[in-house]
């Protein structure tokens, strides 16, 4: 009889089993992601309109002695739930830059100058169009590209996508995940507090003074990271920056090398196999000491991605959507200047921006076109790049509010729809039917 290699089945992994594979599936967030924004709009478009736009309106508050935090419903998931969005982006964009495709300069040239055209480009069309108008404040609403919606699209083409097209859009996308965060930070930022930020600074160096001395306990840093997030609350910048910073102050290397714990664990084995077991305090220690070890060889960004992720793909980006995504319909918000300037900005400025600014990298020699991708496939991923959604939606919400906020995201919503359908239709007309083959 062989030796047992995987762990016992248990009847609830009849049902969790399956629940697993459907978190795993690259377009199963995005398809989740879209199913959440129509119920919002079908929602704040029938007789349950009412009800359902009081309910993100509800106040939730709490306080310490003098201290008191009390905002609505919509508030706590755009500032409080989007932050731990926010930290998942962060370790993604710590990632690519110490382990992915944006650690090196050469590889990572043509993402970040198709990122920042994606970036400038929207933004000077939406300025232009609203020049004079307060409105021009949202600005940063079509700089924005939708990473979840991108990842599921490139699973629905399926091998038809090139892993190279794959790649530079995720590494565009996460590129442009910085100049979002940017714009964040310093152009939606107002009336500071500095005593605040000082508190906040100070909970981010005692965070990098736990690092130092060795802590391992995530409920430590959990702590602290909570005071971080309440001291940027009230300092006046987006609470959703402490999640950013820590994110990137997460230790992309493991505590425990693979030398040490395959040493460990043969240890393990030659207790094991030996002719006497030791004792019960002794068997303890050593199986605490294997499970430490097998723990600890993960990185911390690897372990808080893989745990946080699907919390942040399947149940935070989904209720943003819900409280977010509502907005009554009126023919009126579809010709609105504001609903104008986002759709240009998306589906006009963010292929154009791309696409130029690529252009002009590859001419100059800075970089060149990723293997196995043509200028036509170029353009039809630069098109699914004008799917906004989420980050637009939230930097409208602190850009704008009323009519204008309201016409803000009926862009938003119509123009990611024609930039993913018009990407979506370019890519399957320009991509053979197997990526093996050459892209146009």
């Amino acid at each position: 009889m062989s030796e047992p290699t995987q762990l016992p089945n248990e009847p609830v992994q009849r049902f969790s089993a399956p629940l697993q594979r459907f978190l795993h599936i690259e377009a199963a967030s995005g398809v989740v992601l879209l199913v959440a924004a129509a119920i919002a709009f079908i929602a704040a478009n029938t007789g349950a309109a009412d009800a359902f736009l009081a309910f993100w309106k509800a106040r939730i508050s709490f306080g310490i002695g003098s201290f008191e935090m009390d905002h609505s419903l919509k508030h706590w998931v755009s500032d409080g739930l989007m932050a731990i969005f926010f930290f998942v982006v962060g370790l993604e964009v710590k990632r690519e830059m110490v382990l992915g495709e944006l650690r090196e300069l050469r590889k990572a040239a043509l993402p970040i100058a198709a990122a920042l055209g994606g970036m400038v480009v929207p933004a000077g069309i939406y300025l232009a169009l609203l020049a004079g108008d307060p409105a021009a404040r949202g600005w940063g609403i079509p700089m924005a590209t939708d990473i979840a919606f991108v990842v599921g699209c490139m699973a629905v083409l399926g091998r038809r996508a090139p892993t190279s097209l794959r790649v530079f859009l995720l590494s565009l996308a996460i590129a442009d995940d910085i100049g979002a965060i940017l714009v964040i930070a310093i152009g939606y930022t107002e009336n500071l507090n500095l005593t605040a930020l000082a508190i906040g600074g100070g909970g981010l160096a005692l965070v990098f003074l736990f690092r130092r001395l060795g802590v391992r306990s995530l409920g430590a840093y959990g702590v602290v990271s909570l005071l971080v997030w309440v001291a940027f609350h009230e300092s006046g910048v987006h609470a959703t920056i402490a999640g950013v910073i820590l994110g990137v102050m997460t230790p992309t290397s493991s505590w425990v090398s693979d030398q040490r714990l395959d040493g460990i664990t043969n240890r393990a084995l030659e207790v094991w196999r030996g002719e006497g077991w030791p004792d019960f305090g002794s068997r303890r220690a050593l199986l605490q000491r294997v499970q430490a070890a097998a723990r600890e060889a993960l990185s911390p960004l690897e372990r808080l991605e893989n745990a946080l992720h699907p919390w942040s793909a399947f149940l935070i980006m989904p209720i943003f959507a819900l409280a977010n995504a509502g907005v009554a319909f009126e023919m009126s918000r579809v010709t609105d200047p504001v609903a104008a300037a986002v759709a240009a900005g998306l589906v006009v400025g963010k292929p154009l921006g791309i696409v130029g600014f690529s252009f002009v990298a590859v001419r100059l020699g800075l970089a060149s076109l990723p293997e196995g991708v043509g200028w036509g496939a170029l353009l039809g991923g630069s098109f699914l790049a004008g799917i906004g959604f989420t980050m637009s939606l939230f930097i409208a919400g602190l850009a704008l509010d009323g009519p204008t906020l309201d016409a803000a995201k009926v862009g938003i919503l119509g123009a990611s729809l024609a930039s993913g359908a018009i990407g979506m239709g370019l890519l399957y007309a320009v991509l053979p039917k197997d990526a093996r083959g050459t892209a146009a």
